[in-house]
């Protein structure tokens, strides 16, 4: 775990949880294992709190616990899952994700899990019919049944999974507190579960509910309660969902590479990768290098009917893409018409090497980019050959060569003549390592990624009056809305806000938008580096 990436975790537990969790977070990332009272003890927080923090975390899926040292009778210790910190990045992504695939319902029903960390379906259905009916017109409603569906869908291409289930303590809850269980265990991966994408018969029936801003918090204290009381009776008590983390980054995966074959080449053989990697998108493993095989056969019965692709010109393209040199599909063998596959690991490998060569473009110059670029095909070349290949003057090529060096991104490498390495008698040979150097960026990108964040919580906390304010002035005319006030009555409460302060807000809003987008930019780098990383180091 690097510096930066202990950094960004903290500002990601900050942001979301607050300072008492990123404390206890931030302090186990640095431990690496603690049990409860040496975190308590060295946190230097109440033992409630930690308790809480912890709690908290484990809700979220980024804090396990296990047997510590001294056996399973000892206590237990917790560690934290720094990879399921760093998700919290991508949240917007994954909700967009579900928008654009399952419209509102399945946007809503992401957000909702997200949010809470794990749900029941019936409490996820329930919560989600309300929150779209309050934003239908008057008079209309959300059948608990179309979310029901949505949820369903989702789970059928496994983009929510049921949480494993916990070890059973044999001891009643006031025991478990003061005595240590006898065998503590912590579940196991999801997808060894057998029922980890089954639904379970819920009995919901009706549709969703209207929130009246007039209600009290007693009623809503009561309509909570009544609530919990009601869960056990629609038969899917202690059946929790969560997301699938990993089926949403194939999902990405796969965009990736239909978006530059895409570029590559044309639209029809983005559609022919697009059918292929559809086809193969729930039976492929995760960390499989090719899909699975699939005939020619298959590929053209799966097609779009919109694309009216012939039979002959379908042979054509894909003999393209098997030719082409980024060798995103490969032939695998000549039965049903010949077999396909898409080539994952290299398609990553490629969309990795096309962001280190855009990075040294954007910072250092086409010359340079056209010099990292050479060394990456040729392997090993000496400064002379560099020069000429590269076709750019010595001293030039001199200190494109140096700057890269002092960057890391090229190294030198010394093969001597003789045993006493003399230069006069040592060859020195420029070379790319693209692993080494994918890490590298990675971590450039973490601290790009923190530096935004602490902007953005800089920029809030400087202007927080002005916001507040806007806050306070956007719910009085909500509430007047609600209630049918008149045009002036409005107007005057709008009013509240001089122009220079409207002026202000709207710089604000521009900035924070600017900073957003920044690292939604940056994290599709990471992402892109992290398959890439994490694909080499995949077992075969």
């Amino acid at each position: 775990m690097t510096a930066q990436e202990v950094r960004l975790c903290g500002l990601l537990l900050q942001e979301h949880f607050g300072d008492v969790v990123e404390k206890v977070g931030t302090h186990l990332i640095r431990s690496g294992v603690l049990t409860l009272r040496a975190l308590a003890h060295e946190t230097k927080l109440p033992l409630d709190l930690v308790k809480k923090s912890l709690c908290v975390l484990m809700q979220h899926g980024m804090c396990a616990f296990g047997a510590g040292r001294r056996g399973p009778a000892g206590p237990v210790e917790y560690h934290i899952i720094c990879e399921h910190i760093l998700h919290m990045l991508r949240y917007p992504r994954y909700i967009y994700t579900a928008k654009s695939l399952y419209g509102d319902t399945g946007e809503l029903i992401v957000e909702e899990i997200l949010q809470r960390g794990q749900m029941t379906m019936s409490s996820t259905v329930k919560t989600v019919a309300d929150r779209l009916t309050h934003n239908m017109p008057e008079g209309q409603s959300m059948d608990y049944s179309e979310v029901v569906s949505a949820f369903s869908r989702l789970v059928e291409t496994h983009f929510l999974q049921r949480c494993p289930p916990m070890a059973s303590a044999g001891s009643s809850s006031s025991e478990a507190v003061n005595t240590p269980l006898p065998v503590v265990t912590q579940p196991t991966k999801p997808e060894d579960h057998p029922e980890c994408y089954r639904l379970p018969y819920i009995n919901l029936t009706g549709q969703g509910k209207r929130r009246r801003s007039s209600e009290d918090g007693e009623a809503e204290q009561r309509a909570a309660k009544k609530t919990k009381t009601d869960n056990s009776e629609r038969g899917d008590e202690g059946i929790y969902w969560q997301v699938n983390f990993q089926r949403f980054h194939l999902h990405f995966r796969d965009q990736a590479i239909i978006s530059a074959v895409s570029c590559k080449l044309d639209q029809t053989s983005s559609e022919i990768v697009r059918t292929m990697l559809r086809m193969s998108e729930v039976t492929t493993p995760a960390h499989a290098a090719f899909t699975q095989a699939l005939s020619a056969n298959e590929i053209f019965r799966a097609l779009p009917f919109s694309y009216n692709i012939a039979r002959p010109i379908l042979d054509q393209y894909l003999t393209l893409l098997v030719n082409d040199p980024m060798e995103f599909v490969g032939r695998t063998g000549d039965s049903g018409g010949g077999m396909y596959v898409v080539n994952l690991h290299r398609a990553l490998a490629n969309l990795a090497r096309a962001t280190l060569e855009s990075v040294v473009q954007e910072r250092f110059g086409s010359r340079s980019a056209r010099i990292f670029r050479l060394l990456l095909r040729k392997r090993h070349l000496e400064q002379k050959q560099v020069e000429d290949f590269a076709m750019v003057p010595a001293k030039e090529a001199k200190d494109m060569l140096y700057t890269l060096l002092s960057e890391n991104l090229v190294q030198l490498q010394e093969i001597p003549k003789t045993p006493d390495y003399a230069p006069s008698r040592t060859f020195y040979l420029y070379t790319v390592n693209q692993l080494p150097t994918a890490r590298l960026l990675l971590q450039h990108c973490y601290k790009t990624v923190g530096n935004l964040i602490e902007r953005r919580l800089y920029e809030t906390k400087e202007n927080k009056r002005l916001l507040e304010k806007s806050q306070q002035i956007e719910a009085i005319l909500a509430s007047l809305q609600a209630t049918g006030a008149e045009a002036a009555q409005l107007t005057e409460v709008e009013e509240m806000i001089t122009a220079p302060e409207r002026q202000q807000l709207e710089s604000l809003q521009h900035h924070i938008n600017k900073l957003d987008s920044s690292e939604n930019q940056v994290d599709e780098t990471i992402f892109l580096l992290e398959s890439y990383i994490n694909s080499t180091q995949a077992p075969p």
